[in-house]
């Protein structure tokens, strides 16, 4: 499973022109989900997202994680993350799972981030068309392999 968090001031989620869901302060997650993926890579990243300390102290430093800042989550899947592009001009998605299987972890990872987070991950639409908007407080990204534990 791959992980790109974006720390916000705030982003949404819009599909259909209507806001499907909107955060404040906290991460935008965009997910991505791999044939090889299993519960193991979806609870490890849950747990390595929610305690990311990469909200700033009192002192400037990057110290604080999302659930001490009582921050929020929004999670978007992506199966863009797994674009193949060593050969030639057109990306494969070969590797990313099918919904079968990218659904049900999906969906657990959810999970697991709202019981350490300690409340609920606001969430896109699996499989839909959404327009995701976004203030990227920093800026500060970070992408995350659970295939690149360290």
């Amino acid at each position: 499973m791959r992980l790109v968090i974006q720390r916000v001031s705030k982003a949404s989620v819009t599909i259909d022109n209507l806001v499907h869901s909107a955060i404040g302060m906290g991460f935008l997650v965009l997910v991505g989900i791999e044939e090889a993926d299993d519960e193991s890579d979806a609870g490890w990243l849950a747990v390595k997202l929610i305690n990311m300390r990469i909200f700033s102290d009192s002192e400037g430093k990057m110290n604080l994680s999302v659930k001490e800042i009582n921050g929020e989550v929004l999670v978007v899947s992506q199966f863009t993350l797994h674009a193949a592009v060593k050969k030639g001009n057109r990306p494969s998605f070969i590797k990313a799972a099918r919904p079968e299987k990218a659904i049900p972890l999906y969906e657990y990872f959810i999970k697991k981030c709202n019981l350490e987070l300690g409340k609920q991950c606001k969430t896109g639409v699996f499989g839909a068309d959404m327009k995701v908007e976004l203030i990227n407080a920093g800026p500060v990204t970070v992408f995350v392999d659970s295939k690149e534990r360290e």
